[in-house]
């Protein structure tokens, strides 16, 4: 048995990406998922299922109220933040698959830059009357207490392991943004950086620069999961859903697996990616488009090289000769990513890989027939391969 092209996305949806939407998450979800609808030409009344994350606010019958969707028959939530992303594609992808439900939606959003901000410190994340609680309680205290403290540990022990540098880290950052100023629904549409402006970003936490964290947004996206078959008889060309995976790997934490005997690595994006060949009869050279989770520019290396991409320690030299521009050997987030477009942890990636292989991107990269898309990194994460039918 296998999911491999048993369901599609047939529809993609999403807010405007902004600082400051004027309005509640319950509303960014419910617009969101009707713009998706819309796409895909169906209404509400053919949703039986909805998938978000367990950290979306917005409650499953919250959102089928608001919408008008009259009954549901499969609900699920995918832990880990933003490595929920691509989970729960593969959640509505089974559901479908196995008859459970016909019209699955899965969808992500919130406020945050205008309401609660992921990047800030927390004292409520080591107080949790739980084992995250326990585990934020032993590195909190010391004051690695936001993401970017816990990634800037990793990202110190891979330059010092492999002899990269932080000019190679802004490599990542400058062509995301380079992408996103040709994209008109990116935050920073217009607006490219250099790698000098990328080395002169102040600190966040050494070896990160501002310029290697990804921005906070606030927005919606939703995409309407059904069966290949169905999906064909829509308003959209289907993209295939050819593989989809979740993973997690040994000592796992979150952001920071403190205690693997190798610190700089990401075994959890390895799980992922075999299962993502395997499934799909596919490999690393069949990839025309990589949509990567990039909220820190050290994840982006470090996932190409436990994708197969390159070597351990290699991706400063795949990155250097122009393999990740449009027309380079290995495009990557044509959009602009977190770092350029939004921040809708992961979700509109999903939608860009879409868009790649219906051939409607912004930024269209020619041929792009099969497209990776990866979840949130340093935590237990997920992934997807998507294909033209």
């Amino acid at each position: 048995m296998t999911l491999s092209g048993k369901a599609a996305i047939a529809g993609i949806g999403a807010t405007e990406f902004s600082k400051d939407s004027g309005r509640s998450e319950l509303r960014l979800a419910a617009e969101c998922i009707s713009h998706a609808l819309a796409d895909a030409g169906l209404s509400p009344s053919d949703v039986d299922g909805l998938v978000s994350f367990t950290m979306d606010g917005n409650a499953e019958i919250a959102v089928a109220r608001e919408l008008g969707i009259p009954e549901l028959k499969f609900f699920s939530r995918i832990h880990y933040g933003g490595g929920a992303a691509a989970a729960t594609v593969q959640q509505a992808a089974m559901a479908v698959a196995t008859g459970v439900a016909d019209v699955v939606v899965a969808y992500r959003a919130f406020n945050e830059r205008s309401g609660h901000r992921f990047g800030q410190v927390s004292s409520a994340a080591a107080g949790q009357v739980n084992s995250s609680g326990v585990d934020n309680a032993f590195h909190y205290p010391m004051g690695i207490a936001t993401p970017a403290a816990t990634v800037a540990m990793v990202a110190r022990r891979y330059l010092h392991d492999y002899g990269a540098t932080s000019e190679d880290f802004g490599r990542v950052a400058v062509i995301d943004r380079k992408h996103a100023a040709t994209n008109p629904n990116a935050w920073f549409h217009g607006r490219p950086i250099t790698l000098e402006e990328h080395q002169a970003s102040r600190w966040v936490a050494e070896p990160l620069h501002l310029l290697d964290c990804c921005q906070e947004s606030d927005g919606g996206v939703a995409l309407v999961v059904t069966s290949v078959s169905r999906a064909r008889d829509l308003a959209r060309p289907p993209a295939v859903i050819a593989a989809a995976a979740q993973g997690s790997g040994p000592d796992q934490y979150v952001m920071t697996s403190y205690y693997r005997d190798d610190l700089a690595a990401l075994p959890e994006m390895g799980v992922v990616g075999r299962q993502l060949w395997g499934q799909s009869g596919l490999g690393p050279s069949d990839v025309d488009v990589a949509v990567l989770y990039d909220h820190f520019t050290p994840y982006v290396l470090m996932q190409l090289e436990e994708l197969g991409f390159c070597g351990r320690g290699e991706a400063k030299d795949f990155i250097a000769g122009g393999a990740l521009e449009l027309d380079g050997a290995l495009p990557l987030n044509p959009h602009g990513g977190q770092l350029g477009e939004a921040y809708i942890h992961g979700m509109n990636g999903i939608a860009e890989g879409v868009r790649q292989v219906r051939g409607t991107a912004a930024n269209q990269v020619e041929g792009a027939a099969r497209v990776l898309v990866t979840a949130g990194t340093g935590v237990p994460t997920s992934g997807l391969l998507l294909t033209g039918d």
